[in-house]
């Protein structure tokens, strides 16, 4: 089902098409999270920050896929509103051709060299074997996430929200199923957490390629025309480059700030990087919620409703603030016992529970960040917001390594906060110069 997101109330629009979305990268994040609880509470600690010292280079690649496919949603947005289905189908079938042959061919070669990857982040020694299995076959699905990306982005343009979420509700209980097999029952370990997520992603990417064939005939994949159309590739790399290139940025960030927190031993390591599992999940209102306001706004500048675009921005940011503050009193409250969920040690908790205190407090500085993002992005200025994305990311490294010796190993917390309020200045001068340069066209005219 697919919503008219250009007319009717636009709290009901957004919250029709948004809840969704927040519902399936809820789901999605539950693969990572499932992987985690099982091999934490039955293999122990050192399996656990052995998955955990591999998130980084693994979120390398799922944040390259995510961001890209983000931008084709904005795109394929934008077409919708405009009625242009044929070019929705060409921007499908174009970019499942490459994605699925590129990733492949990446995903080998991090399966070839996995090794080397984790010498370079100075893995521990002592969960050097776990992080090596875990992540040599979580390479193997990679591919499918990008397939399922794709299909989910393009559906998620023309209003379908729900086909992607059913998509990882169905996945996500097969992951789980396959965790309990491989990890409880078989004792594989680290190695058929990985397996499971891997044979689960493949199930997804299936399973919406053949919804979207069935319910969909305009998206039907066409060896018609020319295929791979690079006219086609580029109206999509204007887009989705952008997004890419900054959340690639980030990820090699991350994984540079994660050999920087490694120097804090293992226990810092198992504490904050399972944090972190649970603050992605926290983070998942927020962000998803940013993109459902990206969509919404693209939609509406393709039909010619600029105004209307506006409201969507203006109901998304206040209701993007009462789930920023929402979410922090949740952390406040639940965080320690939810670390503590995944059979680490209480000091290690402790360590967690200082953490979400230190970060919590500007979860709505990000909230509302996201909320402007995302209006800046559904407007198509991809590009800025790339650049502000890699630019914030520059002012969290300087700060982890300049605050480090008034924080110590909270300094992972606070400069990451530093960063939100370094990223919402850029995003609140762009929108604000923006919205001026179109007030002295409109009145021109």
């Amino acid at each position: 089902m697919q919503n008219k997101m250009t007319e009717g109330n636009v709290t009901r629009t957004l919250a029709a098409f948004t809840v969704p979305l927040i519902l399936s990268g809820l789901f999605q994040q539950l693969f990572n999270w499932v992987d985690a609880f099982i091999v934490g509470n039955i293999e122990g600690e050192t399996a656990l920050a052995g998955i955990g010292a591999t998130t980084s280079v693994y979120n390398l690649f799922v944040t390259v896929i995510t961001g890209f496919t983000s931008g084709l949603s904005v795109l394929a947005a934008q077409r919708y509103g405009m009625g242009e289905k044929d070019k929705i189908r060409k921007l499908l079938s174009s970019y499942t051709v490459l994605f699925a042959l590129l990733f492949t061919v990446i995903s080998i070669a991090g399966a070839v060299f996995t090794e080397e990857i984790l010498a370079v982040l100075d893995t521990p020694e002592t969960i050097f074997s776990s992080a090596q299995s875990y992540l040599k076959i979580l390479f193997a699905g990679i591919p499918f996430l990008a397939v399922y990306n794709t299909y989910s982005s393009v559906l998620r343009g023309i209003g379908n929200s729900r086909a992607p979420f059913f998509s990882v509700l169905v996945c996500s209980a097969v992951n789980v199923a396959l965790d309990l097999l491989f990890v409880a029952g078989m004792g594989y370990g680290a190695a058929g957490a990985a397996a499971a997520t891997a044979i689960s992603q493949a199930a997804m990417a299936v399973y919406i390629i053949a919804y979207t064939v069935r319910k969909y005939p305009f998206l039907r994949f066409s060896f018609s025309g020319k295929l791979p159309d690079k006219t086609v590739w580029k109206s999509g790399a204007v887009y989705g480059l952008p997004s890419a290139v900054q959340s690639g940025v980030s990820s090699v960030g991350n994984i540079y700030l994660q050999q920087f927190m490694n120097g804090f031993g293992e226990q810092t390591v198992a504490a904050i990087t399972t944090a972190y599992r649970v603050d992605t999940v926290i983070f998942l209102p927020i962000i998803n919620f940013g993109s459902g306001i990206a969509t919404v706004v693209a939609q509406n500048i393709g039909a010619g409703k600029p105004e209307r675009a506006k409201q969507v921005f203006r109901t998304g940011t206040v209701i993007m603030t009462v789930i920023s503050l929402g979410l922090t009193a949740l952390v406040l409250l639940l965080g320690e016992k939810l670390i503590a969920a995944f059979g680490i040690t209480a000091d290690t908790a402790a360590i967690g529970k200082e953490f979400f205190h230190a970060i919590s407090r500007f979860y709505i500085i990000y909230g509302i960040s996201m909320a402007v993002r995302g209006c800046l992005e559904g407007r198509g200025d991809m590009l800025f917001s790339g650049i502000t994305g890699i630019l914030s990311l520059g002012v969290r490294i300087l700060c982890s390594y300049a605050f480090k010796p008034v924080f110590g190993n909270m300094v992972v917390a606070y400069a990451e906060a530093f960063s939100w309020i370094f990223l919402l200045a850029l995003l609140l001068l762009r929108y604000i110069g923006q919205t001026r340069k179109r007030c002295r066209i409109a009145l021109m005219k």
